[in-house]
């Protein structure tokens, strides 16, 4: 992927749909998330504590499972699937909708985090996905981990490009970011952690 393409400093963003439902559908507050996924973070580790009773040291081990699966999902969704381009007219345009307008226009507040039309499919498809081949002791401790990493994903990546930071570690990752965005697009996947990118060597050389 080249960096040749048109970028913005605005806050707001391009149209991208004739269509008023579908413009508004690609169009979230950063909020929105919090209220949808920390009542499932809740109840998958209410059903995992009281239900499952699968104690808090256990419980603690499948959130960790939960967060790191999340970290390894993000930097693979990010890496072969939001920069992925067809060649194809409709593929083209596919990828833009998806993730080309965020490289377009990276500073639009309300296209930062994953709308409800697809984080909730998503999240349906993984929670399925995983539910069937991990045993419900262990099940709802890892997907509150998961769901979590999701939630902080997309909270962070919100702040990583509107807000100004003092501490090093948010510094840094804000650093890592803005990289990916300015400086090389092809490098510098992960966004709530660099970890993977060190793991596959897809970081920014020193």
């Amino acid at each position: 992927m080249s960096n040749r393409h048109y970028v913005s400093n605005s806050h707001e963003s391009t149209q991208m749909f004739k269509s008023s439902l579908f413009e508004k559908l690609s169009k979230v507050h950063f909020s929105v998330p919090l209220f949808l996924y920390i009542p499932v973070i809740a109840w998958c580790c209410w059903t995992a504590l009281f239900v499952e009773q699968s104690g808090v040291i256990l419980w603690a081990l499948c959130v960790a499972a939960g967060l790191f699966v999340w970290s390894f999902v993000e930097y693979v969704m990010h890496r072969f699937v939001f920069h992925f381009e067809p060649s194809s007219k409709w593929g083209r345009r596919l990828h833009f909708i998806f993730h080309g307008v965020h490289h377009d226009y990276p500073n639009d507040a309300l296209r930062l985090v994953l709308p409800p039309s697809v984080s909730i499919p998503l999240a349906t498809g993984f929670f399925f996905l995983f539910k069937s081949f991990i045993p419900e002791v262990y099940f709802y401790g890892f997907f509150a981990g998961f769901i979590a990493g999701y939630l902080f994903y997309d909270i962070s990546h919100y702040a990583l490009h509107h807000f100004n930071f003092k501490a090093r570690f948010w510094k840094k990752l804000k650093k890592h970011h803005m990289m990916h965005h300015y400086a090389d697009a092809t490098r510098g996947y992960g966004v709530s952690s660099s970890f993977w990118d060190k793991i596959f060597r897809s970081d920014f050389q020193k």
